[in-house]
């Protein structure tokens, strides 16, 4: 069984290579108008979305981001940010605080939950824009790196401490004659469980990774001695992970330092 939807899912790959040619405005709208479609939390719309064209700003996220330099060249970027700070302005607006003195409420600050609440917002938000954007011939590549250097972001955006980074997205036209990698993902029966979750065995597990792990290849100026290993010093261990740890921690630091 197959339609039109499940085609573009199926057909996408991360495009890390533009076109020259440009988004037209129309068009991006009609990317955006996909976005603000997803599903919401109590229909909040807990997000904002920055466009970036700026040849400058490209080139700057292109460092910060881990140093990807494709990033320079997408025609469009877009910032997904989990957005708290309308909803607390709004509040305060309308004197929401003095309402709960009166009703004996405590009134708060956004805390962490309210931060995954509007991540999670955020998220839905820009696969729609993704699936959309693929739609309509437009490749895209998720930049999970904007979450690192918290402070420089900040500051560049002009954020606000309820304003948070959560996903970069490029945009771009394929080239003509692009041909599609699809990598391989894991086999259904080890992400997804009935009614409750479970554990992998090691066999399993070994199961799970073997098609990756035949592909490891030892080097003399490495002392991995097989995949996992190899992985971890390249992905989880490497010196991007540890500066997106440090940047997440500075962001909830700012996230839950006010108290109402």
């Amino acid at each position: 069984m197959s339609n039109s939807v499940l085609d573009v899912i199926n057909n996408r790959t991360s495009l890390r290579v533009y076109d020259n040619r440009e988004i037209s405005q129309e068009i991006l709208d009609k990317i955006l108008h996909a976005a603000m479609r997803a599903p919401t939390a109590g229909n909040q719309m807990l997000y904002s979305i920055l466009v970036v064209r700026d040849e400058q700003t490209r080139k700057l996220l292109s460092q910060s981001c881990d140093h990807q330099a494709f990033i320079a060249t997408a025609p469009v970027i877009l910032i997904f940010l989990a957005d708290h700070q309308r909803w607390f302005d709004y509040y305060q607006l309308n004197g929401v605080a003095e309402y709960c003195d009166r009703e004996g409420l405590r009134f708060e600050a956004p805390q962490e939950s309210d931060l995954l609440l509007a991540i999670e917002d955020a998220m839905a938000a820009a696969q729609n824009a993704v699936i959309a954007a693929e739609s309509l011939g437009i490749g895209s590549c998720y930049i999970g790196d904007i979450v690192e250097n918290y402070e420089f972001h900040k500051e560049l955006f002009d954020l606000p401490d309820y304003v948070v980074p959560i996903s970069l997205v490029c945009l771009g036209y394929y080239k003509e004659g692009h041909k599609r990698v699809h990598r391989k993902r894991f086999d259904q029966k080890y992400v997804v469980f009935e009614e409750k979750y479970r554990e992998l065995s090691d066999e399993e597990l070994k199961e799970m990774f073997a098609e990756r792990a035949a592909g490891f290849v030892k080097t003399p100026t490495s002392s991995a001695e097989n995949f996992a290993q190899a992985f971890y010093r390249r992905k989880t261990g490497a010196a991007f992970s540890k500066e997106m740890k440090r940047s997440v921690r500075a962001m909830l630091a700012d996230y839950t330092k006010e108290s109402c």
